[in-house]
């Protein structure tokens, strides 16, 4: 018997150092880390330990006598990864196991100095960034975010449905309220403090600010009402403060949402739009978001792919747990005779080969939806050229056969997921071709004492766990100037640095804030069996942060 990875593994890599005998690959020491779409275990090796599963964040790893449903496909994809690899030589005992040389990637001077690092931004590339340095340096770290409240996209990109992928946010919460850790949150850099206010008073200043925009189409009618982007629709129904209610307006009737793309975050968006509001409001979904899906239930969710299925940008297991979505039909469009027959001449383990199998239909655009079935249409080889609408879309012109010139694929909601995009910080250099800060190993260019991480750093490409590895690489030049003498001296205190702060935004959230948000949103969730009901406005975030003050008298 072996243990398994299975869908929700974000590639952390936190399994690979507790395993014994070396059976989960790729490692971040080989050259396909980072690119392959999860992690696997080789059957041939794993001795039945079970340690992986006890590292794992996101409980990702099962034995494979308890894979059922649709995890049941996860025992053959980890075997099929090592299909063309040679076994790794019998290991007798675990204690035997050949280990490599002893590494010391953190190893520091005996006169190390504690520094003062800020860290902007408490998603997982910021807050990758603060475990390592809290874990391997006796610094202490200021957490820096616009938000009154921590998490970034862990809190407000993965999908309702997802809890298992929001326990990698569970385990980096520990540090907000490590002692070595002050949290400045509902603070916004280049508003409430500058990037040289930030460096005047910490010895370094690491940023994690993501790629919060979208890329755009280009195509006309594209600003037209009832045409979005998939970060406003992802922030609609995960209650982010930012997104109101109303940001988002289902049709009167909802029966047809074409979706630009078709990476993980489009298969998410179209997860959501067609599960049952009853298994939905099991989740942190928004209210609102779940009051609108009940009231105009969809029907179809068509996902437009330029190329073909053979370049498909979902992983296998977001396709699997669309082919698993209870009452859902997955099909593919029949309109261009290249996909089927991609589909036919894929090999196992080839992206196309995942649609094997599936209903192929020649699909009426002119006709409404089904109205006995909901279904997904993956549709290939086919663009957007244009919205058709006056005051709103009514329909999505695209390329490819079966859309009549004029008319389009009826559709009173677009969504655009093509991607999203780095936006310039005040104060810091930005490549608008990259839409990224320029640097060298994290370090920004032209800038001593400051860094970048995550998706401002590299783009916005790899899964949660490829911040950790991005993070290391950025902490170890941090760290590598500090021990150079090259990081500038600070000329503020941390004192200091409050001080401002408190001038210029108001009253801070620090840990006891969030800990009372964290109490209140899932009191909220205990009274209707939900894991928590967010506080979906700034206001309400910072009046439950101050019930933390009202109960200690601080």
């Amino acid at each position: 018997m072996t243990y398994v990875i299975t869908q929700t593994c974000c590639s952390d890599a936190t399994c690979v150092a507790v395993c014994p005998v070396d059976c989960i690959h790729p490692t971040p020491a080989e050259p396909d880390f980072g690119t392959t779409e999860m992690l696997y275990v080789d059957p041939r090796a794993c001795i039945d330990c079970g340690a992986c599963a006890d590292a794992c964040p996101v409980d990702a790893i099962l034995p494979a006598d308890r894979l059922t449903g649709p995890l049941g496909d996860y025992e053959e994809i980890n075997a099929a990864h090592y299909a063309d690899r040679p076994a790794a030589p019998p290991v007798a005992s675990p204690l035997f196991h050949p280990w490599g040389a002893p590494s010391f990637p953190r190893s520091l001077p005996a006169d190390f100095a504690p520094l003062r690092v800020a860290v902007v931004g408490t998603g997982p590339a910021g807050m990758y960034a603060a475990e390592d340095l809290l874990l391997h340096t006796e610094s202490e770290v200021t957490l820096i975010d616009r938000l009154p409240v921590a998490g970034g996209l862990l809190r407000y990109g993965v999908a309702p449905d997802h809890p298992a992928t929001k326990g990698a946010g569970e385990s980096l919460a520990r540090f907000h309220s490590h002692p070595r850790v002050k949290l400045r949150l509902g603070v916004e850099v280049g508003r409430d403090v500058t990037p040289a206010e930030l460096s005047a008073h910490h010895d370094a200043v690491v940023y994690a600010v993501g790629a919060p925009a979208e890329r755009r189409l280009g195509i006309p009618g594209e600003d037209l009402p009832g045409s979005v982007s998939a970060a406003s629709l992802v922030s609609w129904y995960n209650a982010h403060p930012e997104t109101g209610p109303d940001a988002v307006r289902l049709p009167p009737a909802a029966e047809r949402v074409v979706v630009v793309g078709n990476g993980n975050v489009a298969l998410d968006i179209a997860r959501v739009l067609l599960s049952d509001p009853a298994e939905l409001a099991r989740t942190d979904i928004a209210d609102h978001a779940l009051a609108a899906l009940r009231g105009r239930p969809v029907r179809e969710v068509v996902l437009l792919a330029r190329r073909g299925p053979g370049h498909a940008a979902y992983t296998t297991s977001e396709l699997l747990a669309l082919k698993h979505l209870p009452g859902v039909d997955l099909v593919v469009d029949a309109h261009d005779p290249r996909t089927g027959a991609a589909v036919d001449a894929a090999r196992t383990g080839e992206k196309a080969a995942l649609l094997a199998g599936l209903a192929r239909e020649t699909v009426d655009w002119t006709a409404p939806p089904p109205a006995d079935r909901r279904r997904i249409v993956l549709r290939f080889h086919s663009a957007p050229t244009g919205v058709l609408g006056e005051d709103s879309v009514r329909a999505v012109e695209v390329t490819g056969a079966g859309t009549p010139s004029g008319t389009g694929i009826g559709t009173g909601l677009l969504v655009r997921a093509i991607g999203y995009r780095g936006i310039p910080l005040p104060g810091l250099p930005f490549d608008e071709t990259t839409g990224t800060v320029p640097h060298e190993g994290g370090r920004i260019t032209g800038m001593p004492g400051s860094y970048v991480v995550g998706w401002i750093k590299r783009g916005p490409t790899g899964g949660i766990g490829a911040n950790r590895t991005c993070a290391e690489e950025t902490v170890g030049t941090l760290l590598a100037d500090a021990i150079a003498g090259t990081l500038p001296t600070p000329s503020g205190t941390s004192r200091a640095f409050r001080a401002l702060l408190r001038s210029r935004s108001g009253p801070l959230v620090d840990a006891r804030g969030l800990a009372a948000i964290e109490r209140t949103e899932r009191a909220r969730g205990r009274a209707t069996g939900r894991p928590r009901v967010k506080l979906a406005t700034v206001p309400e975030l910072r009046a439950a942060a101050r019930t933390s003050r009202w109960r200690t008298g601080g």
